[in-house]
């Protein structure tokens, strides 16, 4: 099957040049992505919650996750496999006057599915931290200067730790480590992944449990292994960080 075309739309309607434009000039705004499979998507109910709590947030309002499910659904078109980006930002805020409080305008972008990050991953500890951590917003130089920068040095991506040795989360993933029957999840600030909690949920099924705890770059020996995990890559293996294989 041949490949198709990527579409944008903005509140249901092929986006205008106008749209862009401010897309392009004002980077205030939050988003979530995800892979359509069979029509459905994984953790439909977390990406929702997700864009409902960035909305008001960001905005002082959200659209609600009926109009977001309606123009998720607009913007698929039938289509049973695709990659969705779900954005949300307004004309009304800009660098010079940021002050409007209101319901944002929903940006949606479908696509081809890309391929996962990698089979397996070998990444480097950098001191960094996403601004805002709890969100996923588009404020994304820091993390591409980063990956850009790791991957120059002949690694994967990066991992990142804060000033006290402390790791948070990767440059678009979160991270788990092994112990035995337990997956332990980096107690930090950061990102809480629709990927990790769609893990986290079932591992009992498997007869695992977990726990979050803060974990240091020093505690890394210790651990029976790691996986990285977000929409694109539900999971992939950690081979190394730095020199701990």
């Amino acid at each position: 099957m041949s490949e198709w075309s990527s579409a944008m739309f903005i509140d249901g309607l092929p986006a205008t040049l106008e749209d862009l434009a401010h897309q392009a000039l004002v980077n205030y705004g939050a988003y979530t992505s995800f892979r359509v499979e069979n029509g459905a998507v994984r953790g439909l109910d977390l990406h929702l919650q997700r864009l409902d709590e960035a909305a008001v947030d960001l905005f002082g309002e959200s659209p609600g996750q009926v109009e977001f499910r309606r123009l998720m659904a607009l913007s698929a078109g039938g289509r049973d496999k695709a990659w969705m980006r779900v954005s949300l930002f307004s004309p009304e805020i800009s660098h010079r006057n940021p002050s409007f409080v209101g319901r944002p305008r929903v940006m949606t972008v479908v696509s081809p599915a890309p391929p996962p990050l990698a089979a397996r991953m070998r990444v480097t500890a950098v001191p960094h931290g996403r601004e805002t951590p709890h969100l996923k917003h588009v404020a994304t130089f820091g993390q591409t200067r980063v990956r850009r920068a790791a991957r120059a040095a002949g690694f994967d991506d990066a991992l990142f730790v804060d000033d006290k040795g402390y790791v948070s989360e990767g440059v678009t993933w979160n991270i788990g480590f092994l112990s035995g029957d337990t997956v332990i999840w980096p107690q930090a600030p950061m990102l809480a992944g629709v990927a990790q909690a769609l893990v986290d949920g079932g591992l009992p099924a498997v007869g695992l449990s977990s726990e979050r705890r803060p974990v240091r770059l020093a505690d890394l020996h210790s651990f029976d292994g790691a996986f990285i995990c977000n929409s694109a890559t539900p999971v992939c293996p950690v081979s190394a960080i730095d020199s701990t294989v």
